[in-house]
């Protein structure tokens, strides 16, 4: 896809919404300058927001609604009830093919149910995945799914490694990305029975993937694979985890450097390397959660993110679309149905 990019923003999701979505808009536009925005929201408040931003003034279409998903309700009610919510009318945009995706800050569970709902998924997929990318000691990886799902079956594995692979090629560039399932350990033997039975089809599958096999936690961030492929249950805590562990060294590297009047020249003295260290962990810069498996792009920006990284979040939704990630997932699948269906025909 080329050409002008229209995205479709749920104005009011968020701790700071919407005056962060706003701000997050006009930055992605300066990376982005064909894009336009299709706002949902309060109109009075986005309006006032928007006085002073008049490139990106040109670049919106203000959709009033006055009702919003709150961060605590249960994904079923707000299904049920908010048919006109920022969230709903926001996913509704790219069910009618007005945008060509949707970016929110709000309540995963109702983005998610919403978006599922209207959007539906994808031939040959089951149940879409919530994945994100994050850096490792090589560059970059892909995780999925990371909550979409607590409890998947073989055939689900195998659909979360197709779709990884897909967006590790369109999205990160990568030509020949490396997958793995993530497991309790790298033997055969290890695992529950849908790990072991996820890894012997992708062995023996003919798609185009260069299957690592099981990897083990330390091998998230050390970049062993560019994919890693696990339930949304074990996603989570990993992700969780990996989060809560760098705010950790974060928070202990601050009162080490606090520690002493040496400590402080030496963080004068390391001030630059410290600053590149920063940009590199920094978490705005790989914000936005994609909800693949779905017939159209769908991602979540973390709710209490800053402009920066609610532009972060609008880009992996850009990115998605130019890259034609839906359409090579649709090819990928066919192919993997192709190749069913010849190994039951030899078989039979």
């Amino acid at each position: 896809m080329s050409g002008q990019i229209t995205i479709a923003l749920d104005a009011m999701g968020g701790a700071r919404a919407p005056a962060t979505v706003v701000r997050g808009a006009n930055i992605a536009l300066r990376r982005f300058p064909q894009t336009q925005f299709m706002l949902f929201g309060d109109q009075s408040q986005l309006q006032r927001l928007l006085k002073r931003r008049r490139r990106l003034r040109k670049a919106c279409t203000i959709h009033h609604t006055e009702e919003v998903v709150r961060d605590d309700a249960k994904p079923s009610v707000a299904l049920r009830t908010g048919h006109r919510t920022s969230m709903r009318l926001a996913i509704d945009a790219v069910g009618d093919g007005a945008a060509d995706g949707v970016v929110s800050a709000g309540n995963t569970g109702a983005l998610m149910a919403m978006a599922k709902y209207v959007l539906k998924t994808l031939p040959g997929i089951d149940r879409p995945a919530i994945a994100t990318f994050f850096p490792t000691s090589r560059g970059e990886s892909v995780m999925l799914d990371l909550g979409a799902n607590v409890d998947s079956d073989a055939e689900n594995l195998v659909q979360f490694a197709v779709m990884g692979e897909v967006f590790a090629r369109s999205v990160l560039g990568l030509i020949q990305p490396t997958v793995g399932l993530l497991n309790v350990g790298a033997e055969d033997v290890k695992g529950r029975e849908a790990v072991k039975t996820a890894s012997a089809v992708l062995r023996d599958s003919d798609l185009p993937i260069e299957f690592h096999g099981f990897i083990e936690g330390d091998d998230i961030t050390a970049g062993t694979v560019d994919v890693i492929v696990t339930d949304g249950f074990t996603g989570n805590i990993a992700i969780k985890t990996a989060e809560g562990t760098a705010r950790l060294y974060t928070e202990f590297l601050r009162q080490a450097f606090k520690s002493s009047p040496f400590a402080r020249l030496g963080y004068l003295l390391a001030r630059r390397a410290l600053k590149k260290l920063r940009a590199q962990v920094d978490p705005r810069g790989y914000n936005g959660a994609m909800f693949l498996g779905l017939n159209g792009i769908a991602v979540k920006s973390h709710g209490s993110t800053d402009a920066l990284g609610l532009a972060n979040a609008i880009g992996v939704a850009i990115d998605m679309a130019k890259g034609g990630i839906n359409e090579k997932i649709k090819e990928e699948f066919q192919r993997l149905a192709l190749a069913r269906e010849n190994k039951w025909r030899a078989v039979s």
